[in-house]
């Protein structure tokens, strides 16, 4: 299983950080042209925001492994004994639950957009809605992960922050 986390993270970084670098592409290339070095053009707004599509949606599982998705604990983490354990199961259990519940959903509004083109750069609006389909199954399979591995006593649930991460 550990393999299995190992490419998906892998992967999930990769795309993040592609996504990111065409994102600062888009942008310098909006900066350059309002600076009057020459006329932006209009495809790197609609490009920024796909861009930026595509780095949440690639990196919310990231986030949520690493335990740099937004928390609330407070309240879980200072109850006694095993019950910080059991909340973030359920956490857990309920993250992969609700995004399992909206993979139906959102094939359909991704489906949807194969009628449609994106005004300035001619894109099947498909390619973009994936990207809700992206989120939904990364926050799936890192969810589901967790969940897995408290299950089968590997983890206690709580993030995997590497070293890496903290520096």
């Amino acid at each position: 299983m550990q393999k299995f986390v190992s490419l998906i993270e892998r992967f999930s970084r990769m795309m993040t950080g592609i996504a990111f670098c065409v994102l600062m592409v888009a942008v310098i290339i909006q900066v350059f042209g309002r600076a009057n070095l020459f006329d932006a053009p209009i495809w790197t707004e609609e490009l920024t925001r796909y861009a930026l599509l595509f780095v949440g949606a690639f990196g919310v599982g990231l986030s949520y492994h690493n335990g740099e998705l937004i928390n609330v604990d407070m309240v879980s983490e200072s109850l006694p004994n095993k019950w910080p354990k059991v909340f973030r199961f359920i956490s857990a259990l309920a993250t992969a639950f609700l995004c399992a519940m909206l993979i139906g959903p959102a094939w359909l509004y991704t489906s949807i957009g194969a009628y449609q083109t994106s005004p300035a750069l001619q894109w099947r609006m498909d390619f973009i809605h994936a990207s809700i389909l992206v989120m939904l199954i990364s926050l799936l399979v890192f969810s589901a992960v967790r969940a897995l591995s408290m299950l089968m006593k590997i983890s206690d649930g709580l993030p995997e922050v590497k070293e890496e991460d903290t520096q």
